[in-house]
């Protein structure tokens, strides 16, 4: 089956263009998904639907590659990912098929000029820091929180009875910039666990490398913050599976654009984040059936309360 996929960047565009093209390469009007988007972030729902409709043997149809990618980068990985599904990618107006042995070599060609480009912003990345480092300033994104704002959060936060979710409310902040400023362990209650001869297992450290995209911080305080947005799970709609689905951690470089969703538990305030077509169903009032069964897989006695988070 051939599925369609034409984006624009706004909304006063048009994509009759190219939803033109696509039906001229045989592709069924029915099956074919248009995202209204612009920025290299943003979120693009009609993507994410036809790459769960796609199945072995399918074929994904654009009409140019810049349609499909955010960047060469997010390109080659969507080409990894279909060419491991058994999924071709055909590109109507540059006369790629991945069917075809040039079509593949065009791919490897982009893998290459990808990870050169990565490599570079790398070392252009460490360059910039030692330069700003050598003239006495300090690297990493400024705080969102003033020092009094990070007192009276922790402040609040030890006293119990506000939750992680609420006092970010409070001070208007996701709840991964809070969890990069609190101080979140736990203190025994009583003097006689100190004495206890029982020697507790040390707590286990979140890891600084980005597992979902291999960025690695290269200062302490960019790792600190990292470590906190690591520390936060996301929620994805399972491409290879539908009715699936699958966690994620991910760093400041590589997190979801809009929509998100953030699910915080009533009694801790902690709870996973909802991404792409699972944040849009969520925004209309429906936890699916998969994201519910991930809850409560999660805790047997799950009581959520849902709310709408933009970062």
């Amino acid at each position: 089956m051939l599925i369609g996929y034409a984006r624009v960047s706004s909304a006063d565009q048009s994509p009759d263009h190219q939803v033109d093209a696509l039906v001229r390469a045989g592709v069924a009007a029915e099956n074919i998904h248009v995202d209204h988007v612009r920025g290299a972030k943003a979120s693009r729902p009609q993507l994410d639907l036809a790459l769960a409709r796609l199945r072995e043997g399918d074929v994904l149809v654009i009409t140019r590659l810049d349609r499909l990618g955010r960047s060469v980068l997010h390109l080659v990985t969507l080409g990894a990912e279909l060419r491991e599904r058994g999924i071709g990618l055909k590109v109507v107006e540059q006369g790629i098929d991945t069917a075809t042995a040039e079509g593949r070599a065009m791919f490897g060609m982009l893998s290459v000029l990808a990870e050169l480009q990565r490599e570079l912003i790398v070392a252009n990345t460490r360059d910039g820091l030692a330069a700003a480092r050598a003239r006495g300033r300090k690297g990493g994104r400024p705080s969102k929180l003033s020092p009094d704002q990070i007192e009276l959060a922790q402040r609040l936060y030890d006293a119990g009875e506000h939750t992680v979710a609420q006092i970010a409310g409070m001070l208007k902040v996701p709840r991964t910039t809070l969890y990069g400023h609190l101080n979140t362990r736990q203190m025994d209650s009583a003097p006689a666990a100190q004495e206890s001869a029982v020697v507790a297992d040390p707590p286990v450290r979140t890891p600084r490398t980005c597992p979902s995209c291999g960025y690695e911080p290269t200062t302490r305080a960019e790792a600190a913050r990292q470590r906190a947005d690591l520390a936060v799970t996301w929620l994805h709609a399972d491409p290879h599976h539908r009715g699936t689905v699958i966690s994620r951690h991910h760093c400041q470089h590589c997190e979801p654009g809009q929509p998100t969703f953030a699910i915080a538990c009533s009694v801790c305030g902690d709870g996973p984040i909802l991404a792409g077509v699972l944040a849009e169903q969520a925004k209309n009032g429906t936890l699916t059936e998969p994201v519910r069964r991930w809850l409560t897989a999660l805790s047997p006695n799950w009581p959520p309360t849902a709310t709408h988070m933009s970062r």
